[in-house]
Parts: C-alpha cells; sequence; structure tokens
C-alpha cells in the first residue's frame, strides 16, 4: 500500500525568528532546525511531494558540491526553469551555498508556443552568461534547443547530475556579492536580468517580515504564483523560508483550469498569508458563479490576502469578498503591496487587517492637470484608486514631476524609490542601469502615482499614458469601461495605446473577437467605440484581433508595449472587415 504523505504542520518546532540572518543560506540553516517545509500539490490538491526544510537543507548542499565538481565556479550563473517542483527550490539553494548565481526561466505557457519560448529562453541564458542550465525532464527538448552552441558546462535535470566522487569543499559566502538574478516580467527583444545582493535581499525580506506581513508563529502560506516572478519568488517562496514557515504550493500551471485549488488549499491546511493578482480572485469569483462551492470551504484563518502584480481593481475584490463571505472570508483581510524587481521585490503594504481604502477621484481633474480631488455626488467622472500602505522602513519615496521637482500629497507624478533593497543594476548593461538609477542612489520606478496620508497609490506606467489635446488618459480606465460596459469583452481582451499618425496622437484600443459572424464583427467595433466616446470622450480606433492574439508579459500581465510593437509589425493581425456587397 502507498503510504500518503502528510504535509509538513505549522508549528515550526523551533522559536520564531522573523529576522537577524546575513543571507538565504543561513536563513535555511536555522529553519531546517526545525519540523516545517513546502508541500507541493498537484493542480487537484493533491500531494505530489512533501520538502520538510531539513531535508532542502541536506539535498542542496550534495548538490551544490555536485555543481561545484562540474566545473562551475563562485559567481557563475545558473539557469533554472521555473517549474513549480522540488528541484527548481533544490538547485535555488543549492546555487546559494555553492556562491553561484541562480537565475529563474518562465514558464513556456508564458510565450504562447515553442518557438518563441525556445527564442526568449536563449536570449535569457546569453544575456546572463550562464554556465549550466536546469529545468524538469518534460521540457529537456526545448532547453537543449534553447542552449545548444552556447558552451555551457552543463543542461538537465537533477536527476542528470553526476555523482560525486570526492569531496568538495563549498567556497565562502560573500554577504555583499550577487543572491540570485531576476528578469523583469516584461524582458522581450532585448531581456535585463535585475542584479540583487545578499543584502538587498535580506534588508528587503525582513522589512517584509517584520513591517510589511507582519508575519506570525502561526502564519501558513499557500501560492501559486509562478517562481520567476518577483512575488512569487520572494514574497510567497523565499520570504516563507526565511521565517521558518510552511507552504503549500499549486502548480502555477494548472491555476487559470483549476482556480478553486487555490481557496480548498487555504481552507484544508489553514493558510493565513496568500498573495494573487486582481486576475486570481477574478477567475475564482467566475468560477464559483459556474459551480458553488462546497459548504465545508472554510476561508476563516486567511488574515492577510495580498494583491500585487497588477493595477488592484476594487470592484474585483468587492465581488470576491461578497462571493466568498458565507465561507469564512473577511473584507478586512485584504493587504494591496506595490513592489518591483527593482527593490527586490516589496515597496510597500496596506496592513493587514484593515482591509481596502478607496480614494474615489473626480477624473476630469486627474487628466487635466493631475490634481487627485475626492469626488463628489455632483461629480461627473470618477475613478477610484486602491491605497497599497505607507512604503518600508529604511526607504525613502518622493513623487516628482518631469522637470524633477518633488510634489505634495495628491498630485500624481513619477515614483523615485531609495533605499536598502534596491538593486545593483541591471546586469551587464551600464547604460540601462543609469538610466534608472542615480549615483545617489534614488530609483526611477517608471510609475505613475499620489500620496495620500502617506499611503501610496498607484494610477499606471508612465511609458503607457496617452496624452490627448493637453489631457492624460490612462489606457486602463479605456480597457477597463470596455470589458465592464460590452458583454462580449472578457478581462484581457482590450489592449490600448496610442500612435502618431499626421502630426496627431491616435488613440488604438486592440480588442480580442471570438465572433466569427462579419455582421457580429461590426456590432462589436461599433459599441466598442461608442463606449470609449461616451465614457471617456474620446475618438478612437478600434481594431479587432483574433482569440488570444495579444501579447503578455511572463508574470501574466497584458503587455501595452509589446501589443502595440506587434501590431506596427504585422504580427497582430486584424481580422477582416465586412465585404462590401
Amino acid at each position: 500500500m502507498t503510504k500518503i504523505a502528510t504535509p509538513t504542520p505549522t508549528d515550526r518546532g523551533i522559536p520564531f525568528k522573523a529576522a537577524g540572518f546575513r543571507s538565504f543560506p543561513e536563513a535555511l540553516d536555522y529553519a531546517a532546525q526545525g519540523d516545517t517545509g513546502v508541500n507541493f500539490f498537484t493542480g487537484r490538491g493533491e500531494i505530489n511531494e512533501v520538502l520538510p526544510y531539513r531535508d532542502l537543507r541536506l539535498q542542496s548542499l550534495q548538490l551544490a558540491q555536485q555543481l561545484i565538481a562540474l566545473g562551475l565556479e563562485p559567481g557563475d550563473r545558473v539557469a533554472i526553469i521555473a517549474e513549480s517542483d522540488g528541484d527548481f527550490l533544490r538547485v535555488f539553494a543549492a546555487c546559494q551555498y555553492a556562491s553561484l548565481i541562480p537565475m529563474p526561466v518562465p514558464l513556456p505557457a508564458a510565450f504562447r508556443g515553442r518557438a518563441g519560448y525556445v527564442d526568449q529562453t536563449r536570449r535569457m541564458i546569453a544575456a546572463a552568461r550562464a554556465k549550466a542550465a536546469f529545468g524538469p525532464a518534460e521540457m529537456q527538448s526545448m532547453l537543449l534547443e534553447a542552449t545548444a552552441d552556447l558552451g555551457l558546462k552543463f543542461t538537465g535535470t537533477v536527476a542528470e547530475v553526476p555523482a560525486l566522487q570526492d569531496t568538495v569543499i563549498l567556497p565562502d559566502l560573500r554577504t555583499d556579492g550577487l543572491a540570485y538574478l531576476q528578469f523583469s516580467s516584461g524582458s522581450t527583444r532585448a531581456p535585463m536580468g535585475v542584479a540583487v545582493t545578499h543584502d538587498a535581499f535580506i534588508a528587503n525580506t525582513a522589512a517584509i517580515s517584520l513591517s510589511g506581513m507582519t508575519i506570525q508563529p502561526e502564519d501558513r502560506c499557500t501560492t501559486w504564483l509562478p517562481f520567476y516572478h518577483d512575488l512569487g519568488l520572494v514574497g510567497c517562496l523565499l520570504t516563507p523560508i526565511v521565517t521558518q514557515m510552511s507552504i503549500d504550493i499549486i502548480p502555477t500551471r494548472d491555476f487559470a483550469k483549476r482556480p478553486m485549488t487555490w481557496l480548498s488549499t487555504i481552507s484544508t491546511h489553514g493558510g493565513t498569508l496568500s498573495f494573487g493578482p486582481t486576475f486570481g480572485y477574478e477567475l475564482c469569483v467566475r468560477r464559483a458563479e459556474r459551480t458553488k462551492p462546497p459548504e465545508s470551504l472554510d476561508l476563516s484563518k486567511w488574515r492577510a490576502a495580498g494583491i500585487g502584480g497588477d493595477m488592484v481593481r476594487p470592484s474585483v475584490l468587492e465581488s470576491f469578498s461578497g462571493t466568498f463571505a458565507e465561507y469564512g472570508f473577511r473584507a478586512s483581510s485584504f493587504s494591496p503591496s506595490y513592489g518591483m524587481a527593482e527593490a527586490v521585490v516589496a515597496i510597500s503594504f496596506h496592513e493587514p487587517g484593515k482591509g481596502l481604502v478607496v480614494d474615489t477621484v473626480d477624473l476630469d481633474r486627474l487628466e487635466e492637470d493631475g490634481h487627485v480631488v475626492p469626488a463628489t455626488e455632483s461629480t461627473a467622472r470618477v475613478r477610484s484608486f486602491v491605497r497599497c500602505g505607507k512604503v518600508l522602513p529604511g526607504h525613502e519615496l518622493q513623487v516628482r514631476d518631469g522637470d524633477g521637482n518633488v510634489l505634495p500629497d495628491m498630485r500624481v507624478g513619477c515614483f523615485f524609490l531609495r533605499g536598502p533593497s534596491m538593486m545593483q543594476g541591471y546586469d551587464g548593461l551600464p547604460e540601462e542601469t543609469a538610466a534608472v538609477l542615480a549615483e545617489d542612489g534614488w530609483l526611477n520606478t517608471g510609475d505613475l502615482g499620489y500620496l495620500s496620508d502617506g499611503e501610496i497609490a498607484i494610477t499606471g506606467r508612465a511609458k503607457d499614458l496617452i496624452i490627448i489635446n493637453g489631457r492624460n488618459i490612462w489606457p486602463q480606465d479605456l480597457e477597463w469601461s470596455v470589458e465592464r460596459e460590452v458583454s462580449a469583452c472578457r478581462t484581457g481582451d482590450v489592449a490600448a495605446f496610442s500612435l502618431q499618425k499626421d502630426n496627431e496622437e491616435v488613440i488604438v484600443l486592440l480588442v480580442q473577437c471570438r465572433a466569427t459572424d462579419t455582421a457580429a464583427r461590426e456590432a462589436l467595433r461599433a459599441e466598442v467605440e461608442n463606449v470609449v466616446s461616451g465614457s471617456h470622450g474620446v475618438h478612437s480606433k478600434v481594431v479587432l484581433v483574433p482569440h488570444n492574439s495579444l501579447p503578455h508579459t511572463s508574470s501574466g500581465k497584458l503587455s501595452r508595449t509589446k501589443s502595440r510593437q506587434q501590431y506596427l509589425d504585422g504580427i497582430i493581425a486584424e481580422l477582416p472587415a465586412p465585404q462590401t456587397p
């Protein structure tokens, strides 16, 4: 009879320690003295592997010696396809013990096609000058194709690493050196690896543990987020390990098919901390509308429902809390956050237990001059922004205008950040680094927003902003209006951006269309034009494109930059116009 594995307990079995470590290996060494660990589940919620931290430490130390025996030297880069399994974690930890620099590589699903995935993986590995590459057995053909002729010392699975013939002495770890490379989710033609030092990593995880999430001894983490994204890697994997927390992991690639496994895993195993982008919560609501959750679902222990990785949409979260209130979920559990890989992961957290704080503002004033004015009953057009808390202790944040002047509260500008969590730079790209990271330590985040009572509110990305006749129009406002008011459109179906035509800015909306009838297509086009014109007072060119044709970043977010470029390059083809009789 096959013995069913038992997940690791929530009780650490050792005194809880939230900070004070100098590196990830030192934190893992301490966690290994307790009883907690990582539990890997299938997409159906069945246990696939139980990996206590004591076993992870021993296996990673042995693998670290094997990596050195392969001829890898301190500072060499090691690519790891970020599958949601134990081998990813073993290789990542082994690299830390061996003073190698791991670099998570996205999963194939993010690129929608073998050729695109192989090409992008090859670009990342080449850009990082990696000397070894690991991936699961089922992805070996793609990995071998991506690494062909790159001169790597090893490409394969963990099981294929040659056994040790002699004892290997591991090098001493330099905590002021690089801990890992995090490729930005928007990496396209020129992949940029964010170089994160051990010091920056420890500073950020300590701030998260002590101030951001205020981690407690009884906490347990549940996650489906990808390990190649900063929130999935640092926020939901490494930080829980640093705080000796048990983690329940659901495969990233299965989440969209079975989103309720996320909630059932939280319920069954008593999860208290779990993060997701807004669309993750939305998928759960949609599934619950089709199939009522079991009465046994219990979300009462979920004290911090984090939101990160994309713009926070309050209406979606209100739907989630309304749908799952009868199962013990508390709206006060929502904890919006703001972060980016260039700052390791976290910049701010809204205090868990406080729920959403929403600013509803006059959209006309916001677009005209960047002033954030609270809406009244007579305000014609409004927009709601969710506050994402105050900047983490030890860090500074300024809102600046285009001339570099620091703006007061309730004025929209670009966020600049400084503190101990800043990246060393973009690996091997000094010019790109200098463009965003000043010598005095200030990082231009490229994000637009404002401060409200000292709390951060995000309004969008500077590079995405559309300026029409002096008005600042946020593309997500256009997209969300269409997705909300046009029944044929779903979340993620619309990409808005602007183009120059005859010395004028023209708003373009790429709209994914499922209709095959020409009359239905023309009706959709007209409806979208009317919604944009009626809600926002601007004209737009609506381009209907095939279903599933809009590109996304590796973290699953719609990429307006890629959409615009692929439209210009003819990669995204417009559906045929109706034929004139």
